[in-house]
């Protein structure tokens, strides 16, 4: 079996990344002397919005549409 190696501009790859939406998720814990100070749990969805995927939020019309 072969694999096909492409060049993809980096817009290119962006864009259709944005378009099917992007999950990111990490945690981050702070600690002194193996005592947990603090942590974070990061989980965010990054998409693009426009006419035919509104807001979630629904705040109104897109701009520009």
């Amino acid at each position: 079996m072969t694999v096909e190696h492409r060049r993809v501009a980096l817009v290119d790859l962006l864009d259709r990344l944005l378009a099917g939406g992007v999950v990111i998720s990490g945690d981050l814990t702070l600690s002194i002397a193996d005592v947990d100070l603090v942590r974070v749990d990061l989980k965010a969805l990054i998409s693009s919005v426009n006419a035919n995927v509104p807001s979630p939020w629904g705040l109104g019309e897109v701009e520009g549409a």
